[in-house]
């Protein structure tokens, strides 16, 4: 199959080759010429064959509204454009709208898998109407995560967006609970060796997970973080996932409270928030801030 994907940064780049090595042929075009396969966006659509489909990986808002609203006037019925960056699920229904009266079919797509979606595969979680997605599928399988797991039609068009959002909204969670742990564990004069600790979690016990991996490699190069100031940015999921609650009266006190500290973050030094920093840092490429006052990526 043909793709053309539209934004190779951290995650976007790394698509595009997993997506290759499964045998199927991407054109992919970035800002930065020396990432890109085309010119521009009018050279990626003509180089792929009809019918086209057309990936988005770029930052939410904006920045996603303008390539949609470019590639409506490139493309032709039968295309499809997935929208795979963390937009908010409310955009998805006026881009299905607006493309839909062109004929052009449009799927959201959340992707989950961060800087280590090339080899682990990433998490899809898409809506759209059933042909669309079809159109698509053979990328999904691409991408995902090998097995019986890791893709979902979640639902009609947002669906996939919704689903991402709550999923961040239970990560900043779950990121909350290790760090409280882990300063609690650093303030107590008994235990001597809390890295330890939390490495002799991540076997036999019901809190072992992926993040808890993570937050073990960042002791490992940090042990007790002093590196790291305790700052933590929120990219918007968090907020969305607490303002769909409030919607809906339903009650989300763990992950309004996580949202919350990260915002006292910004206020205070927070010894928590070294270690959400390095977590966000470890599975997403995010960047940390140091104590130096010096940025810091895991790319």
């Amino acid at each position: 199959m043909q793709l053309g994907l539209v934004g190779l940064g951290k995650m976007g780049g790394n698509m595009r080759e997993r997506i290759r090595r499964a045998g199927h042929t991407v054109v992919g075009y970035d800002r930065n010429p020396e990432l890109s396969d085309a010119g521009s966006l009018s050279e990626l659509v003509d180089k792929l064959q009809a019918p086209r489909t057309v990936w988005v990986m770029v930052p939410a808002g904006a920045p996603t509204q303008s390539v949609i609203d470019e590639l409506a006037e490139l493309l032709a019925p039968g295309d499809t454009v997935v929208d795979g960056g963390n937009s908010r699920w409310t955009e998805d229904e006026r881009h299905a709208a607006e493309l839909l009266a062109q004929g052009i079919g449009f799927v959201d797509a959340g992707v989950s898998g961060g800087v280590w979606g090339l080899e682990n595969g990433y998490a899809l979680m898409v809506g759209g109407d059933a042909e669309h997605i079809a159109r698509v599928r053979p990328i999904f399988d691409a991408l995902k995560p090998e097995g019986p797991y890791g893709y979902v039609h979640a639902g009609k068009v947002g669906a996939g967006h919704f689903s991402k959002m709550v999923h961040n909204g239970i990560e900043y969670a779950m990121m909350q609970a290790y760090a409280e742990g882990w300063e609690l564990l650093e303030k107590v004069d008994s235990v001597t060796d809390v890295r330890e600790v939390f490495r002799s979690w991540r076997e036999g016990t019901v809190i072992r997970s992926w993040l808890l991996d993570l937050a073990v490699g960042a002791l490992d190069q940090d042990e007790h973080l002093d590196k790291v100031r305790g700052f933590a940015q929120d990219s918007g999921e968090g907020r969305w996932t607490v303002e769909a609650a409030i919607d809906h009266a339903v009650p989300l006190p763990a992950i309004t409270a996580s949202l919350f500290a990260r915002f006292a973050s910004r206020q205070n030094e927070s010894p928590q928030m070294k270690m959400i920093a390095q977590l966000r840092n470890q599975f997403g490429g995010h960047a940390v801030e140091n104590t130096d006052g010096v940025g810091d990526h895991a790319d």
